[in-house]
Formats: structure tokens, sequence, C-alpha cells
């Protein structure tokens, strides 16, 4: 049984995420993640991977006619080769190189996002994409961004409902690879399961910052989520 200190602390990153990511469509990890490691760094990735299971479900039950299943396709490709690579990075890399070289890879596409103003979406950019996803998101459990990224200039349904579809798959690929790679503790899952009633009461809450969203303000969302991502795995790689 996770201890109370985690639940407190991990609940309460775990409720602040899944409020973001039920609004902009990525969250959990990306607030959870450097909490949870901070303070329970023996808890990761497996914690955060399991709870960031179940938010995605909650959203395809609301939202699933608007994802995008012909681009997942693609991305999913990516995803299944990177995932792989992300078990070798959990076992051979330092946790704080590789948060640091995360980050620079993320504030990399953001300003490449910004300086073209749009990123184009096709084959090689979706595979890609997802390869990248499939690594950092086993290694760190910080996969969004990079896909949301692509779909940043879409409705909020729509982005909410792809990223929901990627982050189930993903996840649960995830989980699969790092326990048959000898990488996911019975306790790091147990955790996770614990954080689950704070992610789901999250997603219940976050309606009004849903609609506040959905009003023109999507883009500028996910573009503040992955920035703040970006820059959080970099300092606590130099912290």
């Amino acid at each position: 049984m996770p201890s109370l200190e985690f639940l407190l602390v991990g609940g309460l990153a775990a409720l602040l995420g899944a409020i973001v990511q039920s609004s902009v469509g990525l969250g959990v990890g990306l607030v959870a993640t450097p909490v949870v490691t901070m303070f329970f760094p023996s808890l990761m990735p497996g914690s955060i991977l399991v709870a960031a299971t179940v938010l995605p479900l909650a959203t395809m039950a609301q939202e699933i006619r608007h994802a995008d299943l012909k681009g997942l396709g693609w991305a999913f490709g990516g995803r299944l080769a990177g995932t792989p690579l992300g078990v070798w990075v959990v076992a051979a890399v330092p946790g704080r190189a590789l948060g640091a070289i995360v980050g620079v890879m993320v504030l990399a596409a953001l300003g490449a996002g910004l300086w073209t103003g749009r990123v184009p979406r096709n084959r090689a950019t979706l595979t890609t994409a997802g390869l990248v996803a499939g690594t950092t998101g086993t290694a760190s459990a910080i996969g969004g961004p990079p896909i949301a990224l692509l779909y940043q200039h879409e409705s909020g349904p729509k982005v909410r409902a792809t990223l929901a579809v990627f982050f189930t798959g993903g996840a649960l690929l995830s989980l699969a690879t790092l326990a048959a790679g000898g990488q996911l503790p019975g306790e790091q899952v147990n955790a996770g399961l614990a954080l689950t009633p704070f992610v789901l009461a999250g997603f219940l809450v976050a309606g009004p910052v849903r609609r506040y969203v959905d009003a023109g303000r999507m883009r500028t969302g996910i573009l503040v989520v992955v920035g703040a991502s970006a820059v959080t795995l970099i300092v606590r790689s130099l912290i």
C-alpha cells in the first residue's frame, strides 16, 4: 500500500495534471512526473504510466467520435518502434541526462512550430512523432508533446480524442514492454492504481476549464503546457 505522503503529494499532482489534460489533451504526465520523480523516484515511470492509462478512457467515452484514427495509425507505427528503445533508455541512461535531452527536443520542436506557424502533419512527421513519444513516454512517462504539436491547430474535441486514443494504446504498450524487460516492479503498479481516483476526480471537475479552452484558446493552451513541460524537465535535470 502506498504511503500517506505519496497519496497526498502524488495525488494532488495527479489531480492537477488530470484537470490540465482534460482541457488541452495532455497533462497528467507533464504535471505529475516531475513531482513523483523528485519525491518518490523508485515509483517511476510505472506509477504515472498506470495512472495515465485511466484518464484517456474517460475522454474517449466522451469524445471518441472526433479522433483522427487515420493519422494515429502512422503515429502508432512510430510508437511501436520507439517503445523498446525507451526500455533500453530506462536501464542505460542516467535520469538527469534523459530529462535534459527530452526537454531540449521538446523546446526545439516547439520553436520550429512557432517559427513556421504550422508543423506539417503527414506520414513522416506522424511516424517520427510517434517514435519520439514511444521512447520518451516509456522512459519518462512524458510522451505527449510531439503528437500534441502536430494537432495544435485542431479543435479541442479532436485534440483531446486523438491524444486519448494515442495515450491509451501507448501507455499499455509501454507498461507491457517495461514488464517484459523486468523494469516494472509491483510497487509501481500499486502506486499508479492508488492515483487513479485522483485522476478521475480531475476529469470530473475540469468541465469549466474545458469549455474555456474550447472557446478559441486550444492552441495557446497546448503551447503553454508543452513549453512548461520542456522547461520543467530541463530544470529538474540541472538541480
